[in-house]
């Protein structure tokens, strides 16, 4: 058994203060002694990260997008983290992995590689193929050379297992049962959808399905469709009934949340990321006591299996409205998912699930 780990640096490409999964990781290893920095990039319009309660380091670089922003920040990263001392390295997704890599070897420290998607199948790579390439022969890497690997859902540990041959541990995105609030929704029913503004969300059809739906619709986030979808909205001539909130703090969205009446998490099946996909806005609609329509991707329909939250829903305008107005006009049954809602948190929560981080990472490294 080499040296214990007690320092360890996360690092991501995004500016830190939208990232919740990685707030909760480095906030609990944190809480049980570690010392710990979370490494991001800042970003012109970036708002302050103190409120963590954690050290962060923000690198800011030229190129805020693209291949050039991918080669500067890698290379800035790499730099900084040559200087710094620390028993382990965190590489979240493919973008921060070699870095790590490189380092790790360097200084002889252990690293983990920490698969928030599967990046070689996102919409936005599955068509360029070189791009995909690229990430393929990444995630290949990191897989290979990691002294752990993990992932957020039971899917896509299954297929990195597959794909690389390696045990892959599971630790989901769930909020924290502490900061759950009361369901009160408005008096005025809204849908809402909170995360990126991206491709293959179901965004354009849901905009389009609101032509026949009683209600207004809040989209908080931004992202590669924010000009596309709004221009969208002049088009189809809704600008009064859907309202874009542009991305809010993290500490801004449960109480928005707790006042809808559907939230909305329907994604294209568009690539093999998305349907392996076990994203965090999920849990989030659950702590709230919110009823939503659901992907129909393997991961989401197991759980709603378990416990009834919402309407399994596909991705086209006429299912978006029927399951729309279901809720909207259903009371009994909005009542009864909102219920099973308040039941699921009780299980599906970050105390519950910040034991199998721990543990899983001891059981690698501390008694390993």
């Amino acid at each position: 058994m080499g040296k214990p780990i007690k320092s360890i640096i996360f690092t991501v490409t995004n500016d830190l203060v939208t990232d919740q999964r990685m707030q909760r990781i480095a906030g609990t290893f944190a809480e049980a002694g570690y010392w710990v920095k979370l490494v991001g990039r800042r970003l012109p319009d970036s708002s302050s990260a103190s409120h963590l309660g954690f050290p962060v380091k923000r690198i800011r670089c030229r190129f805020n997008k693209g291949k050039l922003f991918y080669l500067e920040y890698n290379f800035r990263l790499f730099l900084w983290l040559c200087f710094q001392r620390f028993d382990c390295l965190w590489a979240v997704d493919c973008d921060t992995a070699w870095p790590a890599r490189f380092v790790s070897v360097l200084r002889r420290k252990p690293w983990v590689f920490d698969a928030h998607e599967l990046f070689s199948r996102v919409p936005e790579v599955i068509h360029r193929k070189t791009i995909q390439k690229i990430w393929q022969r990444t995630e290949k890497m990191a897989f290979s050379k990691a002294a752990l690997c993990v992932t957020v859902g039971p899917a896509l540990a299954q297929w990195f297992r597959k794909e690389y041959g390696r045990k892959v541990e599971v630790v989901r995105n769930m909020p924290a049962l502490k900061s759950a609030l009361p369901y009160c929704p408005a008096e005025k029913p809204f849908v809402l959808y909170q995360g990126a503004l991206n491709e293959g969300r179901g965004l354009e059809n849901l905009i389009r399905a609101m032509h026949q739906v009683d209600c207004r619709l809040l989209l908080a986030g931004e992202g590669d469709l924010s000009m596309m979808l709004r221009q969208l909205v002049m088009e189809e001539g809704l600008q009064e009934k859907v309202l874009f909130l542009g991305k809010l703090a993290p500490a801004d969205l449960p109480a928005l949340t707790a006042t809808a009446w559907v939230g909305y998490n329907v994604s294209e099946p568009a690539g093999l990321s998305y349907q392996l996909s076990l994203n965090n806005k999920f849990f989030d609609y659950v702590h709230a006591g919110l009823p939503s329509l659901i992907n129909r991707f393997e991961e989401y329909v197991k759980l709603n299996n378990e416990i009834e939250v919402g309407l399994i829903t596909d991705p086209e305008v006429n299912a978006i409205v029927a399951n729309l107005q279901l809720l909207l006009n259903d009371k009994d049954l909005h009542l009864r998912l909102s219920q099973n809602c308040l039941k699921a948190r009780e299980l599906w929560n970050w105390e519950k699930e910040k034991l199998q981080l721990l543990t899983t990472f001891e059981a690698s490294f501390v008694h390993g």
